[in-house]
């Protein structure tokens, strides 16, 4: 039995962020995977191997749409769907023996295997109980289904089965239109697939800025994806080869079904922590099942601590990677600090959605008086040269100081524009700001200067 400073049950990017820093501080540090490689659900069965898959196929698209444009002549490319996941998996290893590396370089102990806690100050990983003074619950999320929907991961799958179809489908139903859905049912789209995406909501992403919101529908909906929307799903059948799903729309009740190859279930994420002994420990948790937590990462239970997926937030990578450095911060005797008000969400498809901050929504019921300065990316040389016009950059500022409130991009390069005013909104600074820096020519973060600008005497290029 060994005895640690601190052990972190989970190798997903909480997790693992969270015992590389923990160790960077000095701290005897260990972490809990079950897995046969470190990095979780993320870097196994979503965001890296569906990256991959969505750079694939946005390339496919390139070369089938837009080369002859540009004078690339020659026979299109055909797809070999074996060498694409072959590609993927390649990606998922090298990052997941990444991880592997910075543990041995940091000293950090991997427990293979799964953890449980008997009780506080002690994590038991298969026959072994190891002693800890701190434990950090970071066991992410697993996928959430609906009621009279049987998972099989070949013709009813999650996102984890999405990755790993034995071809691609002529047909595909996407049960949900949120981030994962539209992220995969685009994937396919692009491969061949009549994708057709059915969503309970009548916008797709609920909650983000309705004018991206519905924006972004109409892009997609021009690259080929079918919505039903304001839908709830009933059932769904399935035979050796087929599936039927079975809805009904709110408005008028009417019942309805679409056929499909494969139905991905794509309706959220749910806290995973089967097994960890919570309930006999007594750790607290919310009415949505989420390990409750103060101010500090610190549950009820005196020396555990839970980050990531499995409290309350978005369920985002790196919003657990934040909460992984702050927590290794509070134990060890630091600051921990996650600023939630400038956490960035992105949707990788193309284009791009990605957003930081209030909605304009949001602005509007809490009465907040402000300015939008919005700008089309037809007006940006750098995006028309690519084929990437569509879309806009729009800042919500306050109307009296101008402080950024809240930015929100459709466009090209929207994952890694978003940071610049991410970076703005946290040393408080001001669509003004923004509009006195001189940016680059020709790049598309130039929209971004343009928005700014647009909140003040108005945009250039307009």
């Amino acid at each position: 039995m060994a005895s640690y400073d601190v052990i972190i049950i989970g190798g997903g990017p909480g997790g693992y962020v969270s015992a590389i820093r923990c160790a960077q501080l000095g701290l005897k540090t260990a972490c809990v995977e079950g897995r046969e490689t470190l990095g979780g659900t993320c870097l196994n069965v979503g965001c890296i191997p569906s990256k991959a898959l969505l750079h694939a196929s946005h390339s496919y698209h390139e070369a089938t749409h837009n080369f002859t444009k540009m004078g690339l002549m020659g026979k299109s490319p055909s797809i070999d769907w074996k060498q694409m996941l072959s590609y993927k998996d390649d990606v998922i290893g090298q990052n997941t023996k990444g991880i592997e590396f910075l543990f041995k370089k940091n000293k950090v102990d991997w427990l293979k295997g799964w953890g449980s806690i008997p009780e506080a100050g002690k994590v038991k990983v298969g026959d072994e109980v190891h002693d800890a003074k701190n434990i950090v619950i970071a066991t992410g999320s697993e996928a959430a289904s609906l009621p009279g929907i049987e998972i099989d991961e070949k013709i009813v799958v999650t996102s984890t089965g999405a990755l790993e179809l034995g071809k691609i489908p002529k047909k595909m139903v996407v049960i949900g239109a949120g981030v994962i859905g539209l992220e995969m049912g685009s994937v396919y789209a692009r491969l061949g697939a009549e994708v057709t995406v059915v969503e309970f909501m009548d916008n797709v992403c609920p909650g983000m800025d309705l004018d991206v919101s519905k924006t972004f529908a109409r892009t997609l909906k021009k690259q080929g994806l079918k919505f039903v929307m304001g839908a709830a799903v009933q059932s769904v059948e399935t035979n050796k080869t087929k599936a039927k799903v079975h809805y009904k729309l709110k408005k008028n009740d009417k019942e309805d079904m679409l056929e499909a190859d494969v139905v991905l279930v794509a309706t959220g994420r749910k806290p995973f922590t089967d097994g960890l002994g919570l309930d006999a420990l007594g750790v607290a948790l919310t009415p949505r099942g989420q390990v409750a937590t103060n101010d500090h990462w610190a549950t009820n239970v005196p020396g555990i601590y839970a980050i990531g997926d499995a409290i309350e937030g978005p369920m985002l990578a790196h919003k657990a990677e934040d909460e992984g450095m702050a927590v290794a911060e509070v134990i060890a005797g630091k600051k921990g600090h996650v600023n939630y008000g400038v956490i960035p969400g992105v949707v990788y498809t193309a284009p791009e959605v990605a957003t930081v901050g209030k909605t304009e929504e949001q602005l509007k019921e809490e009465g907040r008086a402000y300015k939008i300065g919005k700008f089309s990316f037809m007006g940006n040389g750098r995006a028309k040269a690519m084929f990437a016009g569509d879309g806009f950059v729009k800042l919500l500022v306050d109307a009296e100081t101008d402080r950024i409130l809240g930015g929100h991009i459709l466009g090209p390069q929207a994952g890694e524009m978003i940071h610049e005013i991410c970076v703005a909104m946290e040393f408080g600074a001001s669509a003004e700001d923004i509009a006195l820096t001189c940016h680059a020519h020709p790049t598309c973060s130039e929209a971004v200067r343009e928005a700014a600008l647009a909140c003040g005497d108005g945009a250039i290029h307009a």
